[in-house]
């Protein structure tokens, strides 16, 4: 494997966390909290513009993850559930209770795919494929905290 595919294939496996044998995805989304972490510590206007750029990272590695692992879509590929915790926690100020929360409801909604999370991961395909049904999720579970949040106040 060249140093490109490795490189990618590290930044797509969270650092080769997706290569954990059971719930890869779920050991990535744990990653994501250190960034959930991050984001709420940023001026709003910042955490968004940070949110887009990681999206758009996360596609393009994804994408080129595939090309590397030679397969479409594989559940090593976890940095899709990083970006899916950051669309979760974006403007949602950090705490334990919320970040267990918020965890739990991102991987209800990305294991059992409720339109239009279903959806969206059977439209496309690449990199986009891989991350867009996890940003879908994370919109899902974003509107569930500011939910909580409305209902603790």
């Amino acid at each position: 494997m060249k140093n490109s595919s490795k490189l990618f294939v590290g930044l797509a496996t969270g650092g080769y966390v997706g290569f954990i044998p059971f719930a890869p995805g779920t050991f990535g989304s744990v990653l994501g909290i250190p960034l959930f972490y991050f984001m709420s510590s940023l001026p709003l206007p910042a955490s968004f513009s940070f949110m887009i750029v990681f999206i758009l990272f996360s596609v393009w590695v994804a994408g080129q993850g595939e090309k590397s692992l030679k397969a479409k879509d594989p559940g090593c590929i976890v940095i899709d559930e990083i970006a899916g915790m950051g669309v979760t926690f974006f403007a949602v100020p950090f705490n334990i209770y919320l970040a267990i929360i918020g965890f739990i409801v991102f991987r209800f909604f990305d294991i059992l795919k409720p339109f239009p999370v279903n959806y969206l991961e059977k439209r496309f395909t690449g990199g986009l494929g891989v991350v867009i049904d996890d940003v879908a999720a994370g919109i899902m579970s974003n509107m569930v905290l500011q939910i909580v949040l409305l209902v603790m106040k």
